[in-house]
């Protein structure tokens, strides 16, 4: 199992993302997610990938693509920037990999396809954290959304200390919101509304809106997630 740094910033990518789309997943930055890769020209990319910048892309495809026999089917205009954070080749020339997202992307224009995966010309989308002027709002606004988080969790105290050991880390409202937006079984649609929402503060409280109007008995994965402040 080969580690790699963590730790990104925006100039270290190029403006072109190798996109690995998936028809049911919205990842968001700030958390961690387990793929196989078996598909020759997904294999290919995250080769690639491994040996040059270690950046993935993961994009939802949008409605209606099953219906449709295209080898490149329609994108959704915003998707996730990901780290290669840990690989390992299996015996069968596959990989496991787990990918840390570390920023939203806005999907621009699709380049002629050169190569056997998809390359998109994309922007970084950077949040708009509260200034200092707002940062009692924001102390405000994260302890209702840790509030109604748990409300939407299981009645389980070990779960609630680890979300307690998981604010006392120093995360900003941000990544908070996007952890519980990953963690939440949402719909995709309001999942890629609120990838798509880079004002932190709307982020939060269309967050907050969601999980109050689901009245939500638990949530479908497990929490924590693996994530990172980085």
């Amino acid at each position: 199992m080969a580690d790699e740094p963590l730790a990104f910033s925006s100039d270290q990518f190029s403006g072109l993302a190798r996109v690995f789309p998936l028809p049911n997943l919205v990842m968001f930055p700030h958390v961690m997610q387990a793929l196989h890769i078996f598909e020759p020209r997904y294999l290919a990319m995250f080769e690639e990938a491994i040996e040059d910048d270690r950046l993935i892309a993961l994009g939802l495809l949008a409605p209606g693509w099953e219906q449709h026999d295209e080898d490149r089917p329609r994108l959704q205009p915003t998707a996730c920037l990901c780290r290669i954070a840990t690989h390992q080749r299996t015996p069968q020339g596959t990989y496991n990999v787990l990918l840390l997202g570390v920023r939203r992307l806005r999907l621009v224009r699709e380049l002629p396809p050169t190569k056997p995966f998809r390359v998109v010309e994309s922007e970084i989308l950077e949040d708009h954290e509260p200034d200092d002027a707002a940062a009692d709002a924001a102390a405000g606004l994260q302890q209702q959304l840790l509030a109604a988080f748990k409300r939407a969790m299981p009645k389980i105290p070990q779960a609630y200390e680890q979300l307690d050991q998981l604010l006392g880390s120093q995360i900003t409202l941000g990544m908070l919101s996007d952890i519980v937006s990953y963690t939440i079984e949402f719909d995709l649609e309001l999942k890629l509304r609120l990838l798509a929402e880079c004002d932190v503060f709307r982020r939060v409280r269309l967050l907050m809106d969601a999980i109050e109007a689901r009245g939500m008995a638990g949530i479908g994965r497990t929490f924590p997630p693996d994530f990172s402040v980085n």
